[in-house]
This record gives structure tokens, C-alpha cells and sequence, in this order.
């Protein structure tokens, strides 16, 4: 047995694409008795949303087997926030939501107040008031967590920049790397998954197409990893990454020949 764990945006679909053979080769995989989960860095859609979507395109699945940097996070702060102190998102609804789902209220839009922590993610209203709040809680001590690092995210018809240049803002601004990042490459965002799929690292493959995330996470926990070309990455810089791939695949689809 072992333990598939597959990013989603560039790897399962593009967009609202399926990638043709993806739906087979997942159901393969459980019929032969591996186990699956999704794991996606992308914050600005619920795991609700995700298993509807998966399941409209002909992949069968379950809340369960979904994982995104939203839930990790939530988990993340559930740990660390003491009574009274405050966090303030920088998101969309999604995170927001997962973070409230886990007994964490963000504050309002219109409080003020410096808060405890920062959590940063992907939002596509962010302006330079939000960067200003940012900045003015960073270099008053707030813990800046960022829910993933991405710069871009792949769709169908090119890229959309996502949380990765918003770090790059505030580091910029304040001359020093946030605190945390918890999405992949984090080994935090790893060991949620292979917990929730009950192996060892050891006897888990990480399937996706960015090298600087899905591969460097394997490559940086012991797991096997597959580059698929169908979103970011390119066999050129596979070559020459410093986290080179342990296969590199056309597409999801030949997964099942490995």
C-alpha cells in the first residue's frame, strides 16, 4: 500500500478542465488498495467546494480526503492562540470561514487594534490599505503567518498571482522573511497530510506540478515525488532544480505505471 497525495490546480484539473485520465487513474489507485488525498495551497475555495467540484468531474470523493492550507492553518492557530489575543486575515471568505469553524473569530475589517497575529492569504481585493495594516502590525511584533507561498496560480488560460506577492510586498517593505509559511513546501503542511493518510512519509508519493512546492516538500520529508507537466512546471527546470523530481510524468494519467 501506499499513499497518493495529489495537488489539484495544474495537476487534477486546470480551471474547471478536468485532465483527461485523471478521474481513471485516481479510481485505480483506490482499487488496488493505495490510499488518496488532495492536498492544494490554493485558500480562496472552501473543502466543501472542492469535493463538489471533484465530484462533479467524475472523482468520487470525501471531505475527508481533502487538505488545504485554509484547514492547515486553522489547525496551526487553534494550537498557539492563548486567550484574548486577536488575528487578522488577510483573505477571502474561505479561510475566514475555515478559521471560525475552528473557534477563531478574525477581527472586523474596521478594528484598529494591533493584532497578535497576521494571517496572510491569498485575497483578490487586497489594496494598499490592507498592505499598509500589514506592514504597521509586522513591525509591531504581530506574528505574520502566510497561508501559502505561491506567486502564481495556474488556470487554463494562464496564471493569476497569488500570496506569493503579497510576502514579497511586506518583505520588501520590512527587510526581513515573514515567520511562517504553512503551506507546501512546509513540513507542516506534510505531516497533515500523511497523518490524515496514516503511513510514513517513506511510503508516500507527492504528485504535482510545481517543483518549488509539491516537489521540494517531497523531496524535504523522504517521500517520493512526481513532477506532471500539465500546470507550472517544465522537464528543463526539473532538471536543473535543486529539488529534481524522482519521475516526471506527461500527465496525472500515467500515474497507475509507476
Amino acid at each position: 500500500m501506499r499513499g497518493y497525495i495529489f495537488d489539484l490546480d495544474g495537476t487534477v484539473y486546470l480551471g474547471d478542465r478536468l485532465i483527461e485520465g485523471a478521474a481513471e487513474a485516481i479510481q485505480t489507485l483506490k482499487e488496488r488498495g493505495d490510499k488518496v488525498v488532495f492536498l492544494s495551497n490554493k485558500p480562496i475555495a472552501t473543502r466543501q467546494s472542492y469535493v463538489q467540484k471533484l465530484t462533479k468531474m467524475g472523482i468520487p470523493t470525501d471531505l475527508r480526503e481533502i487538505l488545504n492550507s485554509s484547514l492547515i492553518v486553522a489547525r496551526y492557530l487553534q494550537k498557539r492562540l492563548k486567550t484574548g489575543e486577536k488575528v487578522y486575515v488577510i483573505g477571502e471568505e474561505p479561510i475566514k470561514e475555515e478559521l471560525r469553524e475552528h473557534g477563531i473569530t478574525p477581527l472586523d475589517a474596521y478594528d484598529t487594534s494591533i493584532p497578535d497575529y497576521v494571517v496572510l492569504s491569498w485575497d483578490r481585493e487586497f489594496n494598499y490599505d490592507k498592505l499598509n495594516r500589514l506592514y504597521q502590525a509586522a513591525v509591531r511584533g504581530a506574528f505574520i503567518i502566510a497561508s501559502n507561498p505561491d506567486c502564481t496560480c495556474p488556470l487554463e488560460d494562464g496564471q493569476l498571482p497569488d500570496t506569493g506577492t503579497f510576502i514579497a510586498a511586506l518583505e520588501s517593505a520590512t527587510g526581513k522573511p515573514i515567520d511562517i509559511v504553512i503551506g507546501k513546501p512546509s513540513p507542516i503542511s506534510a505531516m497533515a497530510a500523511v497523518e490524515q493518510i496514516g503511513l510514513d512519509c517513506r511510503d508516500c508519493v507527492m504528485v504535482g506540478d510545481r517543483l518549488d512546492t509539491d516537489i521540494k516538500m517531497a523531496y524535504n520529508t523522504g517521500m517520493q515525488s512526481v513532477l506532471v507537466l500539465t500546470g507550472v512546471g517544465t522537464r528543463e527546470a526539473a532538471v536543473a532544480s535543486p529539488y529534481p523530481p524522482d519521475h516526471i510524468l506527461s500527465s496525472i494519467k500515467d500515474i497507475i505505471y509507476l
